[in-house]
């Protein structure tokens, strides 16, 4: 089964879990399946159109899936996506 990795400021929506097994043939069906398991992360990781927010990256190992097949990308048994969201200040 694959699992997504949490990012430390997302944990609270994931009752403290670091990482979360997930369900899905493709990284689309893998988030999906960990925004119906925890619907508060929704709002933080899509847009009101259902997109990923465009300060959103994911990893399937070192690589970023924008430089794979995106959302698309197949996941295998045993695959761990990383979820970093991009941190701005000033």
């Amino acid at each position: 089964m694959p699992a997504i990795r949490i990012p430390t400021p997302l944990r609270p929506y994931t009752n403290g879990q670091s990482e979360v097994p997930v369900q899905g043939q493709t990284v689309a069906d893998a988030m999906e399946n960990l925004m119906s398991q925890f619907p508060s992360l929704r709002p933080n990781l899509t847009n009101g159109e259902g997109n990923l927010r465009p300060f959103v990256n994911l990893y399937l190992g070192e690589n970023n899936i924008h430089d794979l097949q995106g959302l698309r990308t197949p996941l295998h048994e045993g695959d761990k996506l990383i979820l970093i969201p991009s941190i701005a200040g000033g």
